[in-house]
């Protein structure tokens, strides 16, 4: 018979273990920790960056002082912070109600682009030919029904075929892209595809242009909130999102939930599109949403898909555009540094959510395994 022999065997220095639910006060504080960590990391490589191009940052503070300056030094920069803010968190809140559903709906930026295009098509041409008040009318409707058309394309293919829906709403996007070219090339002889600013269909201003546009962004948010956390429509696109077999052995029609809340999805981008062609540019291009469609991916998930907290999050990356921006001017970097600085903070944030949803435990001194 063989002897035993004594083996000790140690475990790991630590583990990662799954947490159970934690509360909202401290999720929140391990997020803003995270963004204090970025913001300081941000800081030293800007001014150790910006040193060595000999730009002479009088002292680090000013770094921060930026961000403050960028969004809010003046009653300009106040307003154009409010008129970002509030096209963000519309495009937010239109891929909210497909995300809840667990419908990966990454279509956003084609969506509102073909928005904008429905909403200055009309303007193209009826502009002079009917009153304004009916002109803004039908270009409400148009920026509604093309992005509802693009929405409803990929709703069907997964309704029908079990299609993946990320695959095919971002491929919808460099479409939308393509049609919008199509547009410029048709609509501008010349050649050089660029629309001017059209004379008709500018949305009415009361105090200020951008005043309209945060005030129905604030009623949206409003309602998206009741809609989702009150409204039978919302209780279904729960249940689907929680588990397609329970919504089924409910009696949830699973199809019709789906192109149902895609067509939400795709309204709501229309008039994200609508807001920015009648309400800003007054044309289109093929850079009108300016890539805040995959932006807004992140406002929504970050926000745990709750249109009140988003608001939150889209006025934090908007105040850090407007802030890395004014970095990039007073001490005249280079223009892709501001990407760089808001790409940073935003993976300390990412990576904070680890932190949430697990825990590291680390193995005691003396502590064993045991004898083999």
């Amino acid at each position: 018979m063989s002897e035993k022999k004594n083996v000790t065997v140690h475990e790991p220095m630590f583990h990662l273990a799954k947490r159970p639910v934690i509360h909202p006060v401290k999720a929140w504080a391990i997020r803003l920790t995270a963004i204090v960590l970025g913001l300081l990391f941000c800081g030293i490589a800007a001014f150790i960056l910006i040193e060595k191009l000999q730009k002479n940052p009088d002292r680090i503070d000013d770094f921060y002082y930026c961000f403050i300056k960028g969004a809010f030094s003046t009653n300009r920069k106040l307003w154009k912070f409010l008129k970002n803010l509030a096209i963000l968190q519309c495009i937010s809140l239109a891929v909210t109600p497909a995300f809840r559903m667990r419908f990966w709906n990454i279509g956003a930026e084609g969506q509102t682009l073909m928005g904008v295009l429905g909403a200055i098509s009309v303007a193209f041409y009826l502009g002079g030919q009917v009153p304004e008040w009916l002109l803004l009318v039908l270009m409400f409707i148009g920026a509604l029904l093309y992005a509802g058309v693009w929405a409803l394309i990929p709703a069907l293919f997964k309704a029908k075929w079990n299609t993946n829906e990320t695959l095919f709403t971002l491929m919808m996007n460099y479409v939308a892209t393509f049609v919008v070219s199509y547009f410029l090339v048709v609509w501008v002889p010349s050649g050089s595809s660029t629309l001017g600013k059209l004379k008709y269909g500018k949305l009415p201003s009361f105090g200020h242009d951008y005043l309209v546009i945060v005030l129905i962004v604030l009623a949206l948010t409003m309602f998206l909130y009741i809609y989702l956390k009150h409204s039978k429509q919302g209780y279904e696109i729960s249940v689907v999102g929680e588990s397609v077999r329970t919504a089924q052995y409910s009696g949830i029609n699973v199809k019709k939930v789906i192109i149902r809340t895609m067509l939400v999805s795709g309204l709501l981008c229309g008039l994200s599109g609508y807001l920015i062609g009648a309400g800003l540019d007054q044309s289109v291009t093929t850079e009108s949403v300016g890539g805040q469609g995959f932006t807004a991916i992140m406002v929504s998930w970050l926000a745990k898909f709750n249109p009140l907290v988003m608001l939150i999050t889209s006025g934090l990356i908007s105040m850090l555009n407007s802030g890395a921006a004014q970095i990039s001017q007073d001490f005249n970097v280079n223009g892709a540094f501001p990407d760089v600085i808001v790409g940073i903070i935003l993976f300390f944030i990412i990576g904070s959510e680890f932190f949430i949803n697990y825990q590291i435990i680390f193995r005691k001194k003396d502590q064993k395994e045991g004898v083999k």
